[in-house]
Protein backbone atom coordinates (compact mmCIF):
# COMPACT_ATOMS: atom_id res chain seq x y z
CA UNK A 1 0.00 0.00 0.00
CA UNK A 2 1.01 3.62 -0.53
CA UNK A 3 -0.35 7.10 0.03
CA UNK A 4 0.13 10.64 -1.13
CA UNK A 5 -1.30 13.79 0.39
CA UNK A 6 -3.30 16.04 -1.91
CA UNK A 7 -4.85 19.29 -0.65
CA UNK A 8 -4.53 17.99 2.89
CA UNK A 9 -6.19 14.63 2.21
CA UNK A 10 -4.53 11.21 2.27
CA UNK A 11 -5.05 9.37 -1.02
CA UNK A 12 -4.55 5.61 -0.99
CA UNK A 13 -3.28 3.54 -3.92
CA UNK A 14 -1.61 0.22 -4.65
CA UNK A 15 0.95 -0.71 -7.29
CA UNK A 16 1.45 -4.37 -8.17
CA UNK A 17 2.92 -6.43 -10.97
CA UNK A 18 5.53 -5.99 -13.64
CA UNK A 19 5.93 -6.54 -17.36
CA UNK A 20 6.70 -4.97 -20.72
CA UNK A 21 3.38 -3.23 -21.27
CA UNK A 22 2.94 0.33 -20.02
CA UNK A 23 1.22 0.61 -16.62
CA UNK A 24 -2.55 0.22 -16.40
CA UNK A 25 -4.53 2.46 -14.04
CA UNK A 26 -7.81 1.05 -12.72
CA UNK A 27 -10.46 3.42 -11.33
CA UNK A 28 -13.47 2.16 -9.40
CA UNK A 29 -17.00 3.54 -9.48
CA UNK A 30 -19.30 5.36 -7.06
CA UNK A 31 -19.68 3.66 -3.63
CA UNK A 32 -16.83 1.31 -4.55
CA UNK A 33 -13.10 1.19 -3.85
CA UNK A 34 -9.97 -0.24 -5.42
CA UNK A 35 -10.62 -3.67 -3.89
CA UNK A 36 -13.19 -4.42 -6.61
CA UNK A 37 -10.29 -5.03 -8.98
CA UNK A 38 -8.68 -7.84 -6.93
CA UNK A 39 -9.46 -10.78 -9.27
CA UNK A 40 -8.57 -8.76 -12.38
CA UNK A 41 -5.29 -7.50 -10.91
CA UNK A 42 -4.35 -11.08 -10.09
CA UNK A 43 -4.71 -11.97 -13.78
CA UNK A 44 -2.99 -8.90 -15.22
CA UNK A 45 -0.07 -8.37 -12.85
CA UNK A 46 2.19 -10.91 -14.56
CA UNK A 47 2.18 -8.91 -17.80
CA UNK A 48 2.21 -5.31 -16.59
CA UNK A 49 2.25 -2.98 -13.63
CA UNK A 50 -1.27 -2.23 -12.36
CA UNK A 51 -2.09 0.89 -10.35
CA UNK A 52 -5.33 0.90 -8.34
CA UNK A 53 -6.45 4.14 -6.70
CA UNK A 54 -9.11 4.85 -4.08
CA UNK A 55 -10.77 8.00 -5.40
CA UNK A 56 -11.40 10.86 -2.92
CA UNK A 57 -13.85 9.96 -0.16
CA UNK A 58 -13.95 6.30 -1.20
CA UNK A 59 -12.23 3.31 0.36
CA UNK A 60 -9.18 4.36 2.32
CA UNK A 61 -8.87 7.82 0.73
CA UNK A 62 -10.05 10.90 2.55
CA UNK A 63 -12.47 13.47 1.20
CA UNK A 64 -11.18 16.78 -0.13
CA UNK A 65 -14.06 19.16 -0.85
CA UNK A 66 -17.81 19.70 -0.68
CA UNK A 67 -18.00 18.74 -4.34
CA UNK A 68 -15.73 16.06 -5.74
CA UNK A 69 -15.79 17.16 -9.37
CA UNK A 70 -14.47 14.85 -12.04
CA UNK A 71 -11.71 17.42 -12.62
CA UNK A 72 -10.66 17.24 -8.97
CA UNK A 73 -10.64 13.44 -9.05
CA UNK A 74 -8.61 13.45 -12.27
CA UNK A 75 -6.11 15.81 -10.66
CA UNK A 76 -5.75 13.32 -7.80
CA UNK A 77 -5.03 10.53 -10.28
CA UNK A 78 -2.49 12.75 -12.02
CA UNK A 79 -0.75 13.51 -8.70
CA UNK A 80 -0.49 9.79 -7.93
CA UNK A 81 1.08 9.21 -11.34
CA UNK A 82 3.54 12.07 -10.83
CA UNK A 83 4.53 10.60 -7.46
CA UNK A 84 5.27 7.31 -9.24
CA UNK A 85 7.13 8.96 -12.12
CA UNK A 86 4.67 7.65 -14.73
CA UNK A 87 4.64 9.61 -17.98
CA UNK A 88 2.49 7.22 -20.04
CA UNK A 89 -0.36 4.96 -18.93
CA UNK A 90 -3.41 3.09 -20.12
CA UNK A 91 -6.54 3.56 -18.05
CA UNK A 92 -9.77 1.68 -17.40
CA UNK A 93 -12.60 3.05 -15.29
CA UNK A 94 -15.83 1.53 -14.04
CA UNK A 95 -18.91 3.79 -14.05
CA UNK A 96 -17.82 6.97 -12.19
CA UNK A 97 -14.23 5.83 -12.71
CA UNK A 98 -14.92 6.06 -16.43
CA UNK A 99 -15.96 9.70 -16.06
CA UNK A 100 -12.72 10.39 -14.19
CA UNK A 101 -10.77 8.59 -16.93
CA UNK A 102 -12.38 10.83 -19.55
CA UNK A 103 -11.63 13.93 -17.50
CA UNK A 104 -8.00 12.81 -17.35
CA UNK A 105 -8.09 12.36 -21.13
CA UNK A 106 -9.58 15.85 -21.47
CA UNK A 107 -6.91 17.55 -19.40
CA UNK A 108 -3.84 15.33 -19.81
CA UNK A 109 -4.23 13.56 -23.20
CA UNK A 110 -0.49 13.28 -23.69
CA UNK A 111 -0.13 10.68 -20.92
CA UNK A 112 -2.83 8.26 -22.09
CA UNK A 113 -2.15 5.41 -24.51
CA UNK A 114 -5.48 3.60 -24.20
CA UNK A 115 -8.80 4.19 -22.45
CA UNK A 116 -11.51 1.68 -21.53
CA UNK A 117 -14.92 2.67 -20.23
CA UNK A 118 -16.59 -0.11 -18.26
CA UNK A 119 -20.33 0.37 -17.69
CA UNK A 120 -19.77 4.07 -18.21
CA UNK A 121 -20.70 6.79 -20.71
CA UNK A 122 -19.09 9.85 -22.29
CA UNK A 123 -22.42 11.71 -22.02
CA UNK A 124 -23.36 14.15 -19.28
CA UNK A 125 -26.32 13.58 -16.95
CA UNK A 126 -29.77 14.17 -18.38
CA UNK A 127 -32.00 16.65 -16.56
CA UNK A 128 -33.90 13.70 -15.11
CA UNK A 129 -30.69 12.11 -13.85
CA UNK A 130 -29.56 15.40 -12.33
CA UNK A 131 -32.83 15.58 -10.40
CA UNK A 132 -32.31 12.02 -9.15
CA UNK A 133 -28.84 12.97 -7.91
CA UNK A 134 -30.29 15.99 -6.08
CA UNK A 135 -32.84 13.76 -4.33
CA UNK A 136 -30.08 11.25 -3.57
CA UNK A 137 -27.99 13.93 -1.83
CA UNK A 138 -30.95 14.67 0.46
CA UNK A 139 -31.61 10.98 1.09
CA UNK A 140 -27.99 10.38 2.08
CA UNK A 141 -28.36 13.16 4.63
CA UNK A 142 -31.46 11.55 6.12
CA UNK A 143 -30.51 7.86 6.00
CA UNK A 144 -27.11 6.99 4.57
CA UNK A 145 -27.38 3.24 5.08
CA UNK A 146 -30.78 2.97 3.42
CA UNK A 147 -29.55 4.95 0.44
CA UNK A 148 -26.43 2.81 0.00
CA UNK A 149 -28.39 -0.43 0.24
CA UNK A 150 -30.92 0.74 -2.33
CA UNK A 151 -28.36 2.30 -4.69
CA UNK A 152 -26.16 -0.79 -4.83
CA UNK A 153 -29.05 -3.27 -5.08
CA UNK A 154 -30.46 -1.31 -8.03
CA UNK A 155 -27.32 -2.04 -10.06
CA UNK A 156 -28.18 -5.72 -10.49
CA UNK A 157 -30.86 -7.77 -12.24
CA UNK A 158 -32.66 -10.23 -9.95
CA UNK A 159 -30.61 -13.19 -11.13
CA UNK A 160 -27.37 -11.48 -10.13
CA UNK A 161 -28.77 -10.42 -6.78
CA UNK A 162 -29.20 -14.09 -5.92
CA UNK A 163 -25.99 -15.39 -7.50
CA UNK A 164 -23.73 -12.70 -5.99
CA UNK A 165 -25.57 -12.11 -2.73
CA UNK A 166 -22.45 -12.44 -0.56
CA UNK A 167 -20.33 -10.21 -2.81
CA UNK A 168 -23.05 -7.57 -2.92
CA UNK A 169 -23.32 -7.53 0.86
CA UNK A 170 -19.55 -7.14 1.11
CA UNK A 171 -19.68 -4.20 -1.30
CA UNK A 172 -22.43 -2.61 0.78
CA UNK A 173 -20.58 -3.15 4.04
CA UNK A 174 -17.54 -1.25 2.73
CA UNK A 175 -19.73 1.54 1.39
CA UNK A 176 -21.44 1.89 4.79
CA UNK A 177 -18.07 3.03 6.13
CA UNK A 178 -18.07 6.07 3.83
CA UNK A 179 -18.88 9.46 5.32
CA UNK A 180 -22.19 10.96 4.21
CA UNK A 181 -20.49 14.16 3.08
CA UNK A 182 -18.17 12.20 0.78
CA UNK A 183 -21.05 10.32 -0.81
CA UNK A 184 -22.81 13.62 -1.35
CA UNK A 185 -19.63 15.19 -2.75
CA UNK A 186 -19.39 12.47 -5.42
CA UNK A 187 -23.09 12.76 -6.30
CA UNK A 188 -22.72 16.52 -6.74
CA UNK A 189 -19.61 16.05 -8.86
CA UNK A 190 -21.23 13.53 -11.19
CA UNK A 191 -24.28 15.76 -11.58
CA UNK A 192 -22.26 18.65 -13.02
CA UNK A 193 -19.82 16.70 -15.17
CA UNK A 194 -19.39 17.72 -18.79
CA UNK A 195 -19.98 15.91 -22.06
CA UNK A 196 -16.82 14.06 -23.17
CA UNK A 197 -18.09 12.79 -26.51
CA UNK A 198 -15.98 15.03 -28.74
CA UNK A 199 -12.83 14.40 -26.69
CA UNK A 200 -13.36 10.65 -27.01
CA UNK A 201 -13.99 10.97 -30.76
CA UNK A 202 -10.80 12.97 -31.21
CA UNK A 203 -8.62 10.54 -29.25
CA UNK A 204 -6.59 8.45 -31.67
CA UNK A 205 -5.35 5.82 -29.23
CA UNK A 206 -7.02 2.54 -28.40
CA UNK A 207 -10.49 3.10 -26.95
CA UNK A 208 -13.00 0.54 -25.73
CA UNK A 209 -16.53 0.82 -24.39
CA UNK A 210 -17.77 -2.19 -22.43
CA UNK A 211 -21.51 -2.41 -21.79
CA UNK A 212 -23.74 -4.98 -20.13
CA UNK A 213 -26.94 -6.22 -21.73
CA UNK A 214 -29.01 -5.98 -18.54
CA UNK A 215 -27.47 -2.86 -17.05
CA UNK A 216 -30.33 -1.10 -15.17
CA UNK A 217 -28.41 2.20 -15.15
CA UNK A 218 -27.05 2.62 -18.69
CA UNK A 219 -28.81 1.70 -21.91
CA UNK A 220 -26.91 -1.03 -23.75
CA UNK A 221 -28.10 0.00 -27.22
CA UNK A 222 -27.25 3.66 -26.65
CA UNK A 223 -23.73 2.75 -25.58
CA UNK A 224 -23.35 0.59 -28.66
CA UNK A 225 -24.40 3.52 -30.87
CA UNK A 226 -22.05 5.88 -29.04
CA UNK A 227 -19.23 3.40 -29.48
CA UNK A 228 -19.75 3.30 -33.23
CA UNK A 229 -19.93 7.11 -33.42
CA UNK A 230 -16.67 7.48 -31.49
CA UNK A 231 -14.87 4.76 -33.44
CA UNK A 232 -14.49 2.77 -30.21
CA UNK A 233 -14.21 -0.96 -29.94
CA UNK A 234 -17.40 -2.27 -28.34
CA UNK A 235 -17.43 -5.10 -25.81
CA UNK A 236 -20.76 -6.76 -25.07
CA UNK A 237 -21.04 -8.20 -21.56
CA UNK A 238 -23.69 -10.16 -19.72
CA UNK A 239 -25.84 -9.24 -16.69
CA UNK A 240 -25.93 -5.88 -14.88
CA UNK A 241 -23.96 -2.73 -14.10
CA UNK A 242 -21.12 -4.26 -12.08
CA UNK A 243 -19.53 -6.37 -14.78
CA UNK A 244 -16.26 -6.70 -12.82
CA UNK A 245 -18.34 -9.02 -10.63
CA UNK A 246 -21.09 -10.27 -12.93
CA UNK A 247 -19.08 -11.05 -16.08
CA UNK A 248 -15.56 -11.21 -14.70
CA UNK A 249 -14.13 -13.73 -17.17
CA UNK A 250 -15.12 -11.89 -20.36
CA UNK A 251 -14.08 -8.52 -18.97
CA UNK A 252 -10.71 -9.85 -17.87
CA UNK A 253 -10.06 -11.48 -21.25
CA UNK A 254 -10.55 -8.14 -23.00
CA UNK A 255 -8.38 -6.28 -20.49
CA UNK A 256 -5.45 -8.50 -21.42
CA UNK A 257 -5.55 -6.75 -24.81
CA UNK A 258 -5.39 -3.18 -23.57
CA UNK A 259 -2.23 -1.71 -25.08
Amino acid sequence: MAEITYKGANIYFEVVGDGEKIPLVLLHGFLEDSRIWGPIVKELQTERQVICIDLPGHGRSQGIAEIHTMKLMAEVVREVLISLGKEKISIAGHSMGGYVSLELLRNFPMIIRSVMLINSTPLEDTVEKQEIRERSVKLVGRNKKAYISMAISNLYPERSKQKFAAEIEDLKSRAYEMKSKNIQAALKGMKIRTNYLEKLKAFTGQKIIAASKEDPILDFNELQRLSEGCDCEFLSLENGHNSYMEDLDNLTKKMHFID
